[in-house]
């Protein structure tokens, strides 16, 4: 299988990742919960972990929470924000991890529209969008959709120089574009540890540099006998039992993104993003592109339904996504409602031969278009407006 749908969760991960898995799950018994040696060894990896994750994004190790994913980490920020009738602006390209979040907290949402690929714009818009009702702000930093990167430095600065809190989903930027919470001025930075770091299912990373509010309660191995839950990070927010297995293998793709240059594997996935770009153009294909954008790439093939055709090429082994990609509000905002976009979606280890076989299954389903359509006697009539 040739796999491009790494926006969702990369496949491929270093062979480092299963192997700390797997000598975690066979050393490792549970952090804080005793004093034997199988208990240090776990405590010792959990902070191996949140302290080179600290490193990497520039903070300080108690500053790194532990997650199951994104979505937990967006909810636990905002819901330590956000109060019913609160007006909250967003980007008009949010994640449901987002804006569901936002609706179940009864949040007034305003949500900021631009140009998909113009920095300038965006900073514009939000600019005139806040006043000083709000009470937050929350910005993705890469759109999942079109992998169009958003100016959330400049955000964030508009925000710090009015006193609103700040919020960044880094879903799609962690592991791929340089993160620091510190010049942007953001009170939390939520993360997957399964896309761009290269890590395990069922890991995040929630980088306070506000105090959260837990969303879950329990143990955390510390400050057993006070019954409400202790204020220093990170064990406000890391109720239960770790997965420490997932930790390390989180902390193994860390190291190995560590040891690279950044400017390259960025570079790399753009090159590689404007090669299936082009030969899609080619074929007449409908492609969201930009000068600000990584490896993250929507499109429309003519004469196919985006769903039938992700299908099709799922069938000649290609594994794309079509449709919303729970992201709803970026198609409203696109123009793209309601069939929405298939998606290639790419990773470190996506090679230029996949492109180009990704590229020749297209041709085979534009020829079959253009056939069907020439004996239907359709040829030149348009597909999309």
């Amino acid at each position: 299988m040739i796999y491009l749908d790494n926006a969702a969760t990369t496949l491929r991960k270093p062979p480092q990742v299963a192997r700390a898995m797997l000598e975690a799950m066979q050393s490792c018994a549970n952090p804080g919960r005793g004093g034997h040696q199988a208990a240090a060894r776990a405590a010792e990896t959990v902070y191996r972990t949140r302290a080179l994750a600290a490193a990497y994004f520039g903070l300080e190790p108690e500053q790194v929470c532990f997650t199951a994913n994104a979505t937990e980490g967006l909810n636990i920020a905002l819901r330590s924000l956000i109060r019913p009738g609160d007006r909250v602006v967003i980007s008009g390209l949010e994640h449901n991890a987002v804006t569901r979040t936002l609706s179940a907290l009864g949040a007034k949402t305003v949500p900021v529209r631009a140009p998909l690929f113009d920095s300038e714009a965006w900073t514009a818009a939000f600019q005139q969008a806040l006043d000083p009702e709000t009470k937050a702000v929350v910005c993705l930093h890469i759109s999942n959709v079109f992998g169009a990167v958003l100016p959330v430095e400049r955000i964030g600065g508009l925000c710090a120089a009015r006193g609103i809190p700040f919020v960044v989903d880094a879903s799609q930027s962690a592991g791929i574009l340089p993160l620091r919470p510190t010049d942007w001025n953001a009170a939390f930075t939520a993360m997957p540890g399964h896309k761009g770091l290269l890590g395990p299912q069922g890991t995040g990373l929630l980088l306070c540099r506000g105090l959260p509010e837990p969303l879950r309660f329990g143990g955390t191995g510390s400050s057993s006998r006070d019954q409400s839950m202790p204020r220093e990070l990170p064990d406000r927010v890391e109720a239960g039992t770790l997965n420490v297995p997932g930790i390390a293998g989180l902390g193994a793709g860390l190291r190995w993104l560590a040891e690279r240059d950044p400017k390259a594997l960025l570079a790399r996935e753009q090159g590689l993003l404007k090669l299936a770009a082009q030969g899609l153009n080619r074929l007449g294909a409908e492609t969201w592109t930009g000068k600000n954008q990584t490896g993250v790439l929507s499109f429309r093939l003519p004469g196919w339904d985006c769903e039938e055709a992700a299908a099709r090429f799922a069938e000649q082994g290609i594994a794309l996504r079509a449709g919303l990609h729970c992201a709803p509000l970026a198609h409203q905002s696109a123009g793209t409602l309601p069939e929405g976009t298939v998606r290639l979606s790419l990773s470190p280890f996506t090679s230029p031969r996949e492109i180009e076989a990704f590229l020749t299954a297209a041709k085979r389903l534009h020829i079959r278009t253009s056939r069907s359509q020439h004996q239907s006697g359709r040829l030149n009539r348009p597909v999309f407006p």
